[in-house]
């Protein structure tokens, strides 16, 4: 019940904030793109935690727990959330003000992509049952190099560069846009140093690095 009441606080407390984000400053709640992407991410988020709940509750506990002990990581959580509440703000007063306009096949398309990354996100988590919300070494924890993991070392985070990308598409605004594209930028930063750590305390994640190359995207990084 604990974990039950944790988890829907989040939920909502996520869902009442990015609501606040996009439809304060868009002055209306007939923001088509706003409802769209709620839906997009809410709903799914929904499904996935309640499957996590029924089906490993643990997993979930470790996707709740958000406390970064590494100083590098602290500083990319920071400016993450700022891009995001810049962005959000953005596409709300892109909205209201007309600033851009993007095309609706544009809209769909980005819908697709955020709903595809979505998906790929929850194939991560089942593959690996170590996933946390915080760079660290757990007990018993093992070098996970099937699936997606054989592709890229970090596929999570390479699943959320196209889910967040899509996002300002969805919403309508391409001013939006420019506010998330640095989110790749940040991303290096959180893999690098993360990598320093895994390497330094889990065992065979130096021999990993040698078999999958890439950490981010095939044929580039």
């Amino acid at each position: 019940m604990r974990l039950l009441a944790k988890a829907l606080a989040k939920y909502l407390l996520g869902l009442a904030l990015v609501s606040a984000l996009l439809f304060l400053p868009a002055g209306t709640l007939a923001y088509p793109g706003g409802w769209l992407f709620i839906g997009l991410l809410f709903l799914p988020m929904l499904l996935l935690g309640t499957v996590l709940f029924i089906k490993s509750p643990e997993l979930l506990e470790k996707r709740l727990s958000a406390k970064e002990k590494e100083d590098t990581q602290k500083s990319v959580l920071a400016l993450s959330a700022l891009l995001f509440i810049a962005g959000f703000v953005i596409a709300g007063l892109d909205h209201r003000y007309a600033w851009s306009r993007v095309p609706t096949w544009a809209a769909i398309l980005a819908a697709a992509v955020l709903l595809i990354s979505y998906a790929l996100y929850a194939e991560v988590m089942r593959e690996n049952a170590y996933l946390s919300r915080t760079v660290e070494v757990q007990e018993g924890q093992q070098v996970v190099d099937t699936g997606l993991y054989g592709i890229v070392r970090h596929p999570m985070y390479a699943v959320t560069l196209w889910l967040f990308l899509s996002i300002p598409v969805v919403l309508g605004s391409w001013w939006s846009l420019l506010c998330f594209v640095p989110y790749a930028a940040i991303l290096v930063l959180r893999i690098q140093n993360e990598e320093k750590v895994l390497t330094r305390g889990l065992p065979g994640y130096a021999e990993y690095k040698t078999r999958v190359k890439y950490r981010l995207i095939p044929f580039i990084w």
